[in-house]
């Protein structure tokens, strides 16, 4: 079997050179289950409204590790006991944080599997690792399902100032090139501490809080929740449900091996047992394209013009409201599809449709961000803020959405 020089610098364009810091890690990020992470887009379908977001769920954990060695540092420094074992442990965690996305990230992450969240597939990936690697991820696992005694390790992995988010904002936001979401998160980093066991912020880093908090929102309404996004990711779901329908009604469908086993069985939770496993990480983005590549010539209707749209982004409008919308107005747009196209009122749900997208960018009740007052005392962030009413940044704003075809 070939050696590797496991002391490998990886070069990532936004932090520069990023170090893997032992042989443990190296192996972990060279298992084929933690490469396919390279085939997962980052942000879905965000590259048809943003060309330059191809990056992918591996740049983002590799990311996610760098920051989270910045943390065990600064804290370190400040005095925080954090032992060789728990830092090795916190890097894994974040490391493998992102294993269970399926294609596409979050716009399948209910189509492929039923029911199943990408977390709870993470979790399976990292018990799976766990067994090959001779259980050296056993305290890595214990501080992703927060069961670890400190529980501020658990925060650093998933929190609301946790390393994936400071890595994502910053990231999605250079590949993107929506200035808005650019954060400092080496400097945020730079402000943390430890009081009580939860993580708190200095107070001179209020400015980068509010800043991150800021940055959050208009990140998800300018670009996670941008309108032509939402619409994308839709079909793509209505698409799989498409091959679903169709395969149960015994009408022939190709795709590659891997995505045919999930369209042929309903997957939940209980299901997973090492083979499934192995099955679920042969699928990434690429079955999807090429399996559209085909489908647009299928002689269903429904599914060839589903295809179409996405490959040729010829997509559906979409109209946002405040209100929900009215069930009459849907029925009339319907009925206007199902004349054109000659479909049924089921085939013509396909292509009209409406549903809701929310955002809230800081939880005040959960897992909130105090700041450490030089006197020792911890204020909420929200609270202290004098800058803008972070208040009302903790309301969750509700827009309400309805999809229909442009008549050409």
């Amino acid at each position: 079997m070939a050696t590797h020089n496991k002391l490998k610098i990886i070069n990532d364009p936004i932090y520069g050179f990023i170090t893997i810091p032992n042989n443990l890690i190296f192996e972990i990020i060279q298992h084929p289950y933690f490469q396919r992470l390279r085939r997962i887009s980052q942000m879905g379908m965000s590259y048809l409204v943003y060309p330059g977001a191809h990056h992918t769920r591996f740049h983002h954990a590799i990311g996610a590790m760098f920051l989270m060695q910045r943390a065990i540092q600064v804290l370190q420094f400040k005095g925080v006991e954090i032992s060789e074992e728990e830092s090795n442990a916190l890097q894994i965690a974040i490391l493998l944080h992102d294993m269970g996305h399926g294609p596409f990230s979050h716009a399948m992450e209910h189509s492929i599997v039923d029911q199943v969240n990408h977390e709870k597939l993470s979790l399976l990936f990292m018990e799976y690792l766990n067994r090959q690697f001779d259980h050296k991820l056993s305290l890595a696992i214990q501080i992703f399902k927060n069961e670890y005694h400190r529980k501020f390790m658990h925060q650093l992995v998933s929190g609301q100032l946790d390393m994936d988010r400071l890595d994502y904002l910053r990231r999605d936001s250079f590949y993107t090139g929506v200035a808005e979401g650019n954060i400092n998160s080496q400097r945020l980093i730079a402000m943390l501490n430890v009081r009580e066991d939860s993580i708190v912020v200095e107070e001179k880093g209020i400015y980068s809080v509010e800043k991150f908090i800021v940055a959050r929102r208009l990140m998800y309404w300018q670009v996670y929740l941008h309108k032509t996004s939402v619409v994308a990711e839709q079909l793509l779901m209505k698409l799989l449900q498409r091959v679903k329908y169709l395969h149960r009604k015994n009408v022939s469908i190709s795709a590659s091996p891997s995505l045919m086993y999930f369209v042929e069985h309903t997957i939940g939770e209980e299901d997973f047992n090492d083979d499934v496993l192995k099955r679920f990480s042969n699928l990434d983005d690429y079955d999807i394209i090429s399996a559209m590549k085909a489908w647009v010539n299928h002689e269903d209707f429904v599914l060839a013009e589903l295809s179409k749209m996405l490959l040729n982004r010829d997509l559906l409008k979409i109209k946002l409201k405040k209100e929900p919308i009215s069930e009459e107005k849907v029925d009339e747009l319907r009925w206007e599809v199902m004349q054109r196209h000659n479909l049924s009122k089921e085939d013509a749900s396909y292509f009209v449709f409406t549903g809701s997208i929310s955002n809230l960018a800081y939880h005040m009740d959960k897992d909130n961000i105090n700041l450490l007052k030089k006197n020792g005392k911890l204020i909420d962030v929200a609270r202290a803020s004098d800058q803008l009413n972070l208040e009302a940044l903790s309301t969750e704003v509700v827009k309400h959405y309805m999809c229909y075809p442009k008549v050409h």
